[in-house]
């Protein structure tokens, strides 16, 4: 028999979950970068604008749809599909969607669990264990398998426990920890020689690679892939939350967090690489271009930490930390969109569930790992470039095309008796209907050329 089905105790719990979910590493390391290599303020703003205006809505199509069914992502667009073809099509997309969400939890797992040893590393060098370090920071299988297998413990363990028990109150320590690690971060950092110098970079607006053609493009995709758009996880939290809940502001509300602790992170990763660079470690690339995220975080940042001596130590450990908690609240929501799936439709337990999946996805990871550079990159590619967008696509033609108007006005009507007279329904049902759809194909075209 399959385990009863949950639901988030509080708005605030849902709050953390979701925004959990959408905040990840992407936020802290990519984003930053990003902004100071297209424009600084300018990308900025265009970020903040399309976030509100394109990647919210793509946003509410998958937390209403997730509501209204109050099941997973293949149970719901069966649910609001008139007709067997098109229950068909909705059931394979949404198990595409978690296929792809596995995948990318596979290859999230190996650079979360880089994230926990350095942590560890943290740890080690301040009771003097320097060839435990060593091996810590150093890349190999062993410490590659073991801190993957590690960070899937967790994620499994905290899957196991249910909605409230695991995910809610989890996500509602977490994130706050998030934050407060995150603020007390960058207040540090802007005390340091040549923070200044990295503020300015993020903060003033450089108009003339604003103009860039791919801009646009660029700060949209940052946005949409920031919410963890398009593989079903947004929806099977939308399945968790009360009828009594107003669901265009809760999404809202998530929007809001996860913009802000990105926004938040730029003044964190921008200054700290200027300092490494006022210390002599040097952050551009022989053409100019400021160094690719995963040489910042595991290069640059490290040296920067070296050079600072004990107290470097401890800010790495408070980094790293920061770093893990971010992938941590992410990996929970793409395990459970799986979980979800394998106890509704095959009822399994729950326990039972979180293990065998939690196992086929450290296999993988496992299979990435010893084929590292085939396939590391190849399944980033394939998963964020390729499959999000066409899953998010999928979502939006259900939304605004496949469900019925009146069905979907009667689902926000649940949480605000007026839902018709609001701002949100005199333009959301266009929006995700005619407007996201292209912008999607836009992304989605913008990859494959590049």
């Amino acid at each position: 028999m399959a385990s009863p089905r949950g639901e988030f105790s509080s708005r605030f719990g849902f709050i953390m979950a979701a925004a959990g979910s959408a905040v990840g590493l992407g936020n802290i390391w990519g984003f930053p970068t990003q902004a100071a290599s297209n424009g600084g303020a300018a990308f900025l703003l265009v970020y903040l604008f399309l976030a509100f205006s394109l990647a919210y809505p793509v946003l509410m199509a998958e937390l209403i749809i997730g509501r209204h069914a109050h099941a997973n992502a293949v149970g719901a667009l069966r649910l609001v599909s008139p007709n067997p073809v098109l229950r068909r099509v909705g059931a394979a997309t949404g198990v595409t969607g978690l296929i792809v969400a596995s995948f990318i939890l596979s290859f999230y797992a190996i650079v979360a669990g880089w994230m926990l040893a350095y942590c560890l590393a943290a740890l080690t060098d301040l009771v003097g264990l320097t060839a435990a370090s060593l091996w810590l920071t150093e890349f190999s299988l062993g410490r590659n398998l073991a801190f993957m297998l590690l960070f899937m413990a967790l994620t499994v363990g905290i899957i196991s426990e249910g909605v409230q028990q695991g995910i809610e109150r989890w996500s509602s320590r977490l994130m706050p920890l998030l934050l407060v690690s995150l603020v007390l971060l960058v207040i540090y950092v802007l005390t340091l020689e040549g923070a200044m110098e990295g503020l300015q970079v993020y903060l003033l607006p450089d108009f003339e690679r604003a103009l860039a053609p791919g801009l646009i493009v660029k700060a949209l995709g940052a946005a949409f892939f920031s919410l963890s758009l398009g593989v079903g996880t947004m929806l099977i939290y939308g399945s968790y939350i009360s009828d009594e809940e107003n669901l265009p502001l809760l999404g809202g509300l998530v929007t809001l967090v996860d913009i802000c602790i990105a926004v938040l992170a730029g003044f964190l990763v921008l200054p700290a690489m200027y300092v490494a660079l006022h210390s002599g470690v040097e952050i551009f690339t022989a053409s100019g271009a400021l160094i690719s995220e995963d040489t910042l975080i595991f290069t640059v940042l490290p040296r920067l930490f070296d050079s600072m001596g004990l107290v470097g130590v401890v800010v790495s450990l408070a980094f790293f930390f920061l770093m893990t908690i971010a992938a941590l609240t992410s990996s929970i929501s793409m395990l459970e969109a799986p979980v979800a799936y394998t106890i509704e439709e095959h009822g399994l337990e729950r326990k039972p569930a979180a293990l065998m999946i939690g196992l086929v996805i450290a296999m993988i990871s496992t299979a990435i790992l010893l084929n590292f550079e085939a396939l590391f990159g190849l399944v980033i590619a394939v998963t964020t470039r390729y499959g999000q967008p066409l899953l998010g696509f999928m979502f939006c033609l259900y939304a605004g095309w496949v469900w019925h108007r009146d069905t979907l006005l009667q689902e926000l009507r649940k949480g605000n008796a007026g839902a018709e007279h609001g701002l949100f329904w005199k333009i959301w049902p266009s929006y995700v209907r005619f407007v996201c759809p292209c912008i999607i194909v836009l992304i989605f075209a913008q990859s494959l050329l590049s």
